[in-house]
């Protein structure tokens, strides 16, 4: 017999962790962008996805207003880099709540490098950069879907294929997954798509 969670019945913390924990592995956005003052901002989310492609739109989803999401209302920019293995400590780092006046690549001592379409700049160490402008907000609930047009992605060439395409050993990407724990690149099968039903 399977055991229940029902929302109604429970406080959203307790969903929330229940969620996380069964919703994995989650793709990490670790989103950089520069406030109205020109502060940089960099902070990780873990709800991530892509919305289209064609046209090209990704989006994240902030917990709550947090300043990554005030920064984009404000300027209409972000880049979402590609948080990998190597860079789990400075992911899991720049998470804590910092001021709105702090610079998490200065505090951190993470390098940065600038965007080419965009004003925030890039994580310099990160395999992939996804430039944006901003599609759309969408409230939901205690929550906000950020869409981001994609203007440009910025990939190292050490990190791409022979078919020119990221590669994913390369790529050693990171995710969540529930309470504390994180996602390791697993290991990868290959399976043609099916063209018809067997």
């Amino acid at each position: 017999m399977r055991t229940l969670f029902d929302p109604a019945e429970l406080p959203p913390r307790r969903i929330y962790q229940v969620l996380t924990a069964s919703v994995v592995p989650r793709p990490i956005a670790w989103v950089s962008t520069v406030s109205a003052d020109g502060v940089a901002n960099l902070a990780p989310y873990s709800f991530f996805s892509v919305s289209s492609t064609q046209p090209p739109v990704v989006q994240f989803t902030s917990v709550t207003r947090k300043d990554s999401l005030r920064n984009i209302e404000a300027t209409g920019e972000f880049v979402i880099n590609l948080a990998t293995e190597p860079l789990v400590a400075a992911v899991n780092a720049s998470s804590a709540t910092y001021g709105s006046d702090v610079d998490e690549f200065a505090a951190l001592g993470i390098e940065t490098e600038p965007s080419e379409r965009v004003r925030p700049v890039r994580v310099a160490g990160s395999p992939v950069a996804i430039e944006c402008t901003l599609h759309g907000v969408t409230p939901v609930g205690d929550s906000f879907v950020v869409m981001g047009d994609v203007v440009t992605i910025a990939v190292r060439p050490e990190a791409l294929a022979d078919d020119g395409l990221p590669d994913f050993t390369e790529l050693a990407p990171l995710s969540r997954l529930g309470r504390n724990e994180w996602g390791l690149p697993p290991r990868v099968v290959m399976l043609d798509r099916p063209h018809r039903p067997e």
